[in-house]
């Protein structure tokens, strides 16, 4: 699958480059586990990530998308996103139905990204 490849991926690049703990990445998981430590006993048992997950991957766009709207809409928290990664210059992109302080949040981070290229 794209998530387990690209799991295996990020460990292969995490231990090259020395970033991280390649054994603190994982996927796929489902988002319960990934997020619940109680559900991640019982679904991934012994897992360092399971329950602790702070950074979620999704395969494409759109499942970005639908995931981070659910628990932004879910938890009534700010989220910013989709943040799109690996191309030249800093892009990400706004929902029709964002509101002004999700424009804001949205350029102040794109700005970061650009300082940081």
């Amino acid at each position: 699958t794209k998530v387990r490849d690209a799991a295996e991926g990020a460990k292969v690049r995490a231990a090259q480059d020395g970033f991280m703990d390649p054994s603190l990445i994982e996927g796929p998981l489902q988002f319960d586990a990934a997020v619940d430590p109680a559900v991640a006993a019982v679904k991934k048992k012994g897992s360092p990530v399971a329950g602790h997950a702070n950074v979620l991957i999704f395969p494409d766009l759109n499942s970005g998308n639908n995931g981070y709207k659910a628990v932004q809409q879910a938890s009534k928290t700010i989220a910013v996103g989709p943040i799109l990664q690996g191309l030249k210059k800093p892009v990400n992109d706004l929902s029709r139905g964002a509101t002004v302080d999700d424009i804001v949040n949205t350029a102040v981070l794109t700005a970061l990204q650009s300082s940081n290229s």
